[in-house]
């Protein structure tokens, strides 16, 4: 990626002082004409770089100018290698140890190993391809199709694609569905026959309400429940330790907001015997109905 050599650039130049243009080219596996439009670039960004002809001539940071000891101290450059390193985890590519390798050597990327993030959600050998297919489309503005299985049952769509979101502890891809006419969010783990198609589309402009994902869905629906104390964990794991009061017999009592009824039923469900929904009467009265056609099932 473009900013990860021009991080190395920069590095590479605070180590060595000088350097030539057919060093950084071999170096970062790129043509000549690619690395003048770095130093430009970098230039652009406020940092002063300067060409010498000569013998001893290359390029340089301009004299006079100050950075620190280096361009990033050691906390920012641990920042940057977790960052690299968590997108590795859906990624073949292995960025994170390349630049390392490039800019600090083997000692650099020890620098991030007190933290791992893997964002794969055990389907990396299924995720990363999808990934790897939607950034080429995004960079060509080309629109993507593929089939799609959500509570409505299954669709074929076609999107132009504008971002990779990964949100809820889940990936999405954010874009502007042809069909809808509207800009629309998209589990990857529910879709599936990906494919960029040649069809070119201008970027449309995003409006600032459809970039706060999620900000449609509320949780004004309150229901209060309590829970056996054998499940303590898990109520503290999803909303924090403080979000029950204890009762005298050791139960545990909430009141919380859900989005919906359906979200609600599947969440009390996943607690089996371990909570009794004490309203509101309708949510009562949908418990009782889905654990009864659950009864129904087994019975028949």
């Amino acid at each position: 990626m473009k900013i990860d050599r021009l991080i190395g650039i920069i590095t590479t130049l605070q180590q060595k002082k000088t350097v030539t243009a057919p060093y950084l080219a071999e170096k970062f596996e790129v043509s000549r004409r690619t690395i003048n439009r770095d130093i430009e670039d970098i230039c652009k960004a406020g940092i002063p770089l300067v060409t010498t002809q000569g013998a001893n001539g290359g390029i340089s940071i301009m004299d006079g100018f100050s950075l620190d000891t280096t361009v990033f101290t050691e906390q920012e450059l641990a920042a940057i290698f977790t960052g690299l390193k968590s997108l590795d985890s859906v990624s073949y590519s292995a960025s994170a140890e390349k630049l390392a390798q490039k800019i600090g050597g083997s000692s650099a990327i020890r620098l991030a190993d007190n933290m791992i993030i893997d964002l794969s959600s055990y389907y990396k050998d299924d995720l990363a391809p999808k990934l790897e297919q939607i950034k080429q489309a995004i960079k060509e503005s080309k629109c993507i199709t593929f089939h799609y299985c959500y509570n409505k049952g299954e669709a074929d769509k076609q999107i132009e694609p504008y971002l990779i979101v990964f949100k809820w502890s889940d990936w999405y891809v954010f874009g502007f569905c042809k069909e809808r006419q509207d800009f629309r969010m998209y589990k990857l783990r529910r879709l599936w026959d990906l494919q960029i198609i040649d069809e070119s589309f201008t970027a449309r402009d995003i409006p600032e309400d459809k970039k706060q994902f999620g900000s449609h869905m509320t949780d004004d629906y309150i229901i209060p429940a309590i829970y056996d104390s054998s499940v303590k964990y898990r109520l503290v794991e999803e909303y924090g330790h403080t979000c029950f009061t204890e009762t005298e017999d050791g139960k545990l009592y909430t009141e919380w907001g859900f989005t919906t009824q359906k979200g609600a039923v599947g969440w009390f469900l996943s607690f089996g015997d371990k909570v009794k929904v004490l309203g509101p009467p309708e949510m009562v009265e949908i418990m009782k109905s889905t654990l009864d056609s659950i009864k129904n099932l087994y019975e028949s």
